[in-house]
């Protein structure tokens, strides 16, 4: 038996190996395209089921309570009971984990859009209705813009906390990079193993950003606001600048 080449980490079983990258491109590039869609499809029906659930539960407070319980309830079952939960209804396919997922994330999008909507200043809703806007005007032109904030941060933790739950779905073979995590821990391949773990982190901080830079886009006034608030602290500094050498003097 040949001892391997010192340069064939693959043989040595390395942690780091740029031949695993080069050899194992294509594997990689779909884990990480599934992984994708994944996370996208089910964040995407997780906001579509949260935006109702939300309005709803401002429009009639009584349901406010139930609403949060039965969203925290959800996202306190284990992933691996959620998943056999579903698995009657869905079987072994990429829906069950995308259904699972979309459930995980309601929690953190009703709450954090409610507390947007509940946010939003009482003088910002009289001004609109004194200019003749209508409860549906107004909720679309002031109310939900002003919640952006709030439900953008509700979004980045359950995007994020989607890249890592997507994981999971390896144990019905849609589960992305999880996939190769998996089959590497089952087989001891070190390479295969850090190198998905690390593409999964890289996915989490690119989707963060995406979504940092796209509440920026949508919320203008709030960069207007800390430039003015800047320039007044620079003008209140000024003068008390000039107090002081005036005193001085």
């Amino acid at each position: 038996m040949t001892a391997p080449s010192p340069d064939d980490c693959l043989a040595r079983n390395d942690w780091i190996c740029g031949d695993y990258l080069s050899t194992r491109r294509q594997i990689l590039l779909d884990a990480v395209v599934q992984h994708l869609q994944l996370t996208v499809i089910s964040v995407a029906l997780g906001l579509v089921i949260a935006v109702p659930l939300a309005l709803l539960a401002r429009r009639r407070r009584w349901t406010v309570g139930p609403v949060l319980g039965i969203t925290t309830v959800l996202y306190t079952i284990p992933s691996l009971a959620m998943f056999s939960l579903l698995l009657p209804v869905y079987g072994l396919s990429a829906t069950l984990v995308v259904v699972g997922l979309a459930l995980y994330s309601l929690t953190l999008l009703v709450r954090n859009i409610l507390a947007g909507l509940d946010g939003v200043p009482a003088e910002a809703k009289e001004a609109a209705r004194g200019m003749g806007y209508g409860p549906t005007r107004q909720l679309l032109a002031i109310e939900l813009p002003l919640a952006v904030p709030a439900a953008m941060a509700g979004l980045r933790i359950a995007t994020v906390s989607a890249v890592a739950l997507t994981t999971v779905g390896a144990i019905v073979g849609y589960g992305g990079l999880g996939n190769l995590i998996y089959a590497g821990m089952n087989s001891f391949f070190k390479a295969q193993v850090l190198t998905a773990s690390v593409l999964c982190v890289i996915l989490a901080i690119v989707f963060d950003l995406l979504l940092l830079g796209a509440e920026r886009l949508l919320t203008p006034w709030r960069r207007a606001g800390h430039r003015a608030r800047r320039r007044t602290r620079a003008g209140e500094g000024v003068k008390r600048l000039v107090t002081a050498a005036g005193r001085r003097t």
